[in-house]
């Protein structure tokens, strides 16, 4: 398995690998050397099971590393364009040396699966002979978006339109806000090649394995069939959210838990907190966040906010306003980070305030916590519209032409998914999601029936499960 080194890429590639584990296969994870001191620091390496040699025994997952040929001090977040730009030659030719030497030690691979945005893998893989299956850490909708753009399959609108509507398969009326910012005239020129390559490699593709699972996409999956059959094998999200034994761990936290929010949620009412989060990446305008803190002060409901600002001295909260921070003291908690999955499985969360990046979407799925969406780039807004019109779990915060949300507007949907004339269903049908969310990765489960129908396909002895449909 190959990924880019990133706590929100990583952790499905680790979730699916246990998965792949716990039906008797052995994975080898290898992502950029950058992300060998975070794994050597954390708890993920709890992972490996090594003999003195350092080789893996028995089913287990084995972390491997090779070089994008960029400084190890360079920030990949900041500077994301150089190593999308060195990665095609010197990831290949430094995966491919991996594999070679793996191979020296007795290790033989009977498929690679790469995540989607690192397609010069299929190249690697297709060189060497060795099946190759594309796992899309984004949903089946998303995954649908960029085929069908990029292969001109269907006519979409205008973008200097921003009321120009377009209908695809399998999915709700789209506007132009709905869409992944990647495909759009705005998307710097490296995410739009990067799109635009990752379609392309699926010609060397025998699988495409996606992050969902088939009860939450259904439509979306079906109208795929005809053009590149999707596998839905998800969700992939932290075991204890959908009712399994964590064990081994399967999640990286490239940044220190706060797990004393958790004592503080003990102390509040079932069904009362708001929980803010808007993921590692999203930085919000200091207006932005003067208008949250106003609009939970006045909504005078429990809340737990997460500031990656937050101060070491964990007083100082930059950007929140130093009233905002005394009149809610008692009411509310800041924090710099926690363990989202716990936080999302505590009774006294009342909804989740997110910037809808797939995975915090999931994971709120697969808690059953109602989602007020804030999205704001890449796959976010096509995922608030999914949380709104297709799953029917939240609702959207709508935002004024400088795309700042006013107190008014924040104020208005806490009520909506908590008190409102909507609350009771919207709380019913998150339940609904996570219930068949349980079922999916279950034995004999939808997605459970698709990693054993891939597994079959490239080893010795096929099983006669079948893809997934609608039965």
């Amino acid at each position: 398995m190959v990924t880019l080194p990133f706590q929100g890429h990583i952790n499905p590639m680790l979730r699916f690998a246990k998965r792949l584990v716990s039906k008797g296969l052995h994975v080898t994870l290898a992502t950029t050397e950058v992300a060998r001191q975070t794994f050597s620091n954390g708890q993920s390496t709890t992972m490996i099971d090594t003999n003195q040699n350092g080789v893996a025994q028995g089913p287990k997952i084995q972390l491997e590393f090779f070089s994008d040929d960029l400084d190890l001090d360079l920030d990949r977040n900041k500077h994301l364009d150089l190593m999308l730009q060195s990665l095609p030659l010197s990831g290949s030719k430094n995966l491919s040396n991996l594999i070679t030497n793996l191979g020296s030690k007795g290790q033989t691979f009977s498929c690679i699966i790469h995540q989607i945005f690192v397609p010069w893998v299929a190249d690697v893989a297709a060189d060497r002979g060795i099946p190759c299956a594309m796992l899309c850490i984004q949903g089946s909708s998303l995954f649908s978006i960029y085929h069908r753009y990029n292969n001109e399959f269907e006519t979409f609108p205008s973008f200097d339109n921003p009321n120009s509507a377009l209908e695809l398969p399998g999915l709700p009326l789209l506007e132009v806000k709905d869409l992944p910012t990647f495909i759009l005239p705005s998307s710097p020129p490296h995410f739009k090649k990067l799109l635009s390559e990752s379609i392309q490699s699926l010609e060397k593709v025998n699988w495409v394995l996606v992050n969902s699972f088939y009860e939450l996409e259904a439509d979306a999956v079906k109208s795929m069939a005809l053009f590149k059959p999707v596998l839905p094998i998800g969700p992939l999200v932290p075991s204890p959210l959908i009712g399994k034994e964590e064990g081994v761990t399967d999640s990286l936290d490239m940044w220190n838990s706060d797990d004393s929010c958790l004592e503080w949620l003990d102390k509040k009412p079932p069904s009362s907190v708001v929980y803010l989060a808007f993921g590692s990446i999203t930085v919000l305008a200091k207006k932005q966040i003067e208008n949250i803190a106003m609009a939970l002060r006045e909504s005078k409901r429990p809340f737990l906010w997460v500031v990656k600002s937050l101060g070491k001295d964990g007083e100082n909260k930059d950007g929140l306003p130093l009233e905002f921070l005394e009149e809610t003291n008692g009411t509310g908690l800041v924090v710099s980070w926690c363990n989202q999955a716990k936080v999302l499985m505590h009774p006294a969360l009342a909804c989740f305030v997110s910037h809808c990046g797939w995975n915090s979407i999931l994971e709120a799925v697969a808690a059953g916590v109602p989602v007020i969406a804030f999205p704001e780039w890449t796959d976010q807004p096509t995922n608030a519209k999914l949380v709104v019109d297709a799953f029917k779990t939240g609702v959207r915060m709508r935002t004024e032409e400088d795309r700042v949300v006013t107190k008014e507007e924040v104020v208005r949907c806490i009520f909506e998914v908590t008190e409102g004339p909507r609350a009771r269903e919207i709380k019913e049908r998150a339940a609904e999601l996570k219930e068949a969310a349980r079922k999916a990765v279950g034995d004999g489960g939808s997605s459970d029936r698709n990693v054993d129908y891939f597994i079959s396909q490239f080893t010795e002895q096929p099983s006669q499960n079948t893809i997934t449909s609608d039965k």
